[in-house]
């Protein structure tokens, strides 16, 4: 169990299409966020789906993929990386710490993959 201290896997919808920031030093970060979906029944017996939204952090290699593959919303992606927290202060003065997904692969989710699975 020492290997998955900090794993996350998840294959979700593109909601926001990558923003992409180029630093002085040659690196680059693109942001993006993707939406999760859960299904249940209520108490009614009825299906309801929830959705989650993660953001998600690419940086140089996997932000050049993220720029060049995920341009379109609603794009399906499979995103394996680790949790991150970091900390900053809202317009107000008010200090926010904000949880994401730092990719470590990202993985186009291909229609004609979805059609050989679902056969």
């Amino acid at each position: 169990m020492n290997t998955v201290k900090n794993k996350v896997q998840l294959v979700g919808n593109v909601g926001m299409t990558p923003e992409l920031r180029d630093f002085n030093n040659g690196r680059k970060v693109a942001r993006f966020s993707i939406a999760t979906h859960d299904y249940y029944k209520n108490a009614a017996g009825e299906r309801v789906q929830q959705t989650h939204w993660f953001m998600v952090v690419a940086w140089n290699g996997l932000a050049d993929t993220a720029m060049e593959k995920l341009q379109q919303k609603g794009t399906e992606v499979a995103v394996n990386g680790k949790l991150i927290s970091r900390s900053y202060q809202d317009k107000n003065g008010q200090k926010r710490t904000m949880v994401e997904v730092l990719a470590g692969e990202l993985l186009l989710v291909e229609d004609e993959a979805k059609a050989q699975v679902n056969s």
